[in-house]
């Protein structure tokens, strides 16, 4: 394989994988089997990304590992990788849709601890920075992600 298929081989499996994991997050009937599959997957999907992406790829990677940590519950790494994301956009000046989302994922990760406050302060950044972002579309898209945090009791 030269190097521009190994490229392209790469991308497909980085974009098939990411794809996937939404597949199996929004499944609403799991088994324990396609959990581990949804975390293999998420981390295979961003190891594909390291090679032929760029910082964005690894923001949205790292969110995704994140979101399925927090989905089957492991808020520690959950927030590790919410925390690579958030790290992301801000040292690339990634904003819009992207740095809401990393906020999102910091205050869902913190959304299966008892730290009230920091789930707080991290929902209130995220709700500030989807104001933010500058499609209609995207805007709705994300609030609507929000509705399930929203529903969390705070202090």
């Amino acid at each position: 394989m030269d190097s521009k298929e190994l490229h392209t081989f790469h991308r497909k499996i980085a974009v098939d994988l990411f794809n996937h994991v939404w597949d199996l997050m929004e499944k609403k009937d799991r088994t324990d089997d396609e959990e581990l599959e949804m975390i293999h997957a998420a981390h295979a999907s961003r190891y594909h990304w390291g090679i032929v992406g760029n910082e964005l790829n690894f923001a949205r990677g790292e969110w995704q590992i994140s979101r399925v940590y927090a989905t089957v519950g492991s808020s520690e790494r959950a927030l590790y990788h919410a925390e690579k994301s958030l790290d992301y956009c801000l040292a690339n000046d990634i904003v819009d849709f992207d740095l809401a989302f990393a906020y999102e994922a910091m205050a869902r990760g913190y959304s299966l601890t008892q730290d009230r406050k920091q789930f707080e302060e991290n929902l209130e950044k995220a709700v500030a920075a989807g104001e933010a972002i500058a499609k209609e579309g995207d805007k709705k898209v994300f609030m609507e992600s929000l509705e399930d945090l929203r529903q969390i009791p705070t202090t």
